[in-house]
């Protein structure tokens, strides 16, 4: 268990109040850029706070909480700064997610989703309700100097909202130093938190393969060009890639995880197109663009074999989420401060997931971590019967509050 000390031991005095605000954005889920009851709470809430400033509709549902420390840049609760006051860390940027998923929620919680078909089932609603209960913390101690800027992101789930806000001027209104943001894990245990100086999660692409050939009746297949056949040849060429094509030693996926063509009804009727829907997983530039080409050959190549003809639209969605090596070693001392070494796993194994928290960290430095919340919410991550576990709310607002706090006091070639 953690230490209940400096922020942490803060927190767990509100820790009912968190608690019923994050069943409250449970039982009241909103899609991406939807999130118009969420962000109204979230503005409402930091307003009450007492935070200096409150900015909405930024990336459309996106809101930011400014909080200004009272110290000053020269000297901090760390002691006196070694360097120039220009020399300091002026802002840090705290991000959470807000939108739920197109899920029909399966449990018996009394906070289960009031909306059938929308359901939290990655725990952003802990991650919205940590990041009010660390700016809470912050607008009633300020023991910083600079400024904190608290970011609620809408659009996580395949939307980009991170990439909306900041089409939308977030760094340049808000132009923070460091940038940290986290997710709930139920693969670590609870009060674990892991992270890596490096690698996180995966980049992620869309890839949307049309093959048209000629459609006719299924007991005369000679006279036909079969789609169907021709699409699942591809399927199983595509596999040659990443076993193949790849280095052994670079991580890649490629998934064909859908196929929609015909009619289930019509059992003897061959159609004429069949469409395939999948995704691509990758860490390197270099294997992304290899996977793409290779691609493209395969599938026009298949396709041309057995005289059909195919198109292929290949979509980078998110870059990889890559930690600036520097925040990680930084953020897991952090980490470590509250809930001992023995807790902080430093080298977690990265994801083949994706997070558009990417963006924001190929624009500003920063780092991705996970706060381990064991099995008690039921289920894993984007899964029906998946809630947050409310017992580590106040870690987790301690932990992006201490982040704040702790780089606030340090020169900028200390984090560098």
């Amino acid at each position: 268990m953690w230490k209940l000390t400096g922020p942490i031991q803060h927190i767990s005095n509100y820790h009912a109040e968190l608690t019923r605000i994050r069943r409250d954005l449970h039982a009241h889920p909103e899609l991406g850029f939807e999130e118009a009851r969420t962000a109204s709470l979230v503005a409402a809430e930091l307003s009450s706070y007492g935070v200096d400033e409150v900015h909405a509709g930024i990336g459309r549902t996106g809101v930011v909480g400014v909080v200004r420390g009272r110290l000053n840049v020269e000297t901090s609760l760390d002691g006196p700064l070694n360097g120039a006051a220009d020399s300091c860390v002026r802002a840090v940027a705290l991000r959470a997610d807000m939108d739920a998923l197109p899920i029909k929620e399966d449990s018996d919680f009394p906070w289960r989703s009031a909306r059938s078909g929308v359901m939290h089932a990655c725990g952003h609603d802990g991650h919205t309700t940590m990041l009010l209960g660390a700016a809470r913390y912050l607008a009633a101690t300020r023991n910083f100097a600079g400024s904190v800027y608290c970011i609620f992101q809408p659009g996580e789930e395949g939307l980009g909202g991170a990439k909306a806000m900041m089409d939308d001027g977030l760094f340049e209104r808000f132009p923070a130093d460091w940038i940290f943001g986290m997710h709930n894990w139920p693969q670590l245990p609870s009060g674990k938190i892991g992270l890596a100086p490096g690698a996180m999660m995966a980049a992620a692409d869309r890839i949307t393969i049309k093959v048209t050939g000629d459609g006719g009746h299924g007991a005369h297949p000679d006279m036909t060009i079969d789609p169907v056949l021709v699409s699942a040849h591809i399927i199983t060429a595509v596999q040659s890639i990443v076993a193949r094509n790849v280095n052994p030693l670079d991580d890649a996926v490629v998934s064909i995880c859908a196929l929609q063509g015909g009619d289930l009804s019509a059992m003897s009727v061959i159609p004429r197109q069949v469409t395939l829907v999948g995704t691509v997983r990758s860490f390197r530039t270099e294997v992304q663009a290899l996977i793409e080409k290779r691609l493209g050959r395969i599938v026009q190549s298949v396709a041309q074999a057995f005289g059909a003809s195919a198109e292929m639209q290949y979509e980078r969605i998110y870059p990889a989420t890559i930690n600036t090596p520097q925040a990680a070693h930084y953020a897991a001392e952090v980490a470590a401060e509250i809930v001992g070494d023995a807790s902080v796993v430093r080298d977690l194994p990265p994801s083949m997931g994706a997070e558009d928290f990417a963006f924001m960290l190929q624009a500003t430095p920063g780092a991705y971590l996970r706060l381990g919340q064991g099995s008690e919410g039921g289920g894993f991550l984007h899964t029906p019967r998946f809630d947050f576990n409310d017992a580590v709310l106040p870690l987790g607002a301690a932990l992006y509050a201490r982040l704040a706090e702790r780089v606030l006091s340090q020169p900028v070639g200390a984090m560098l």
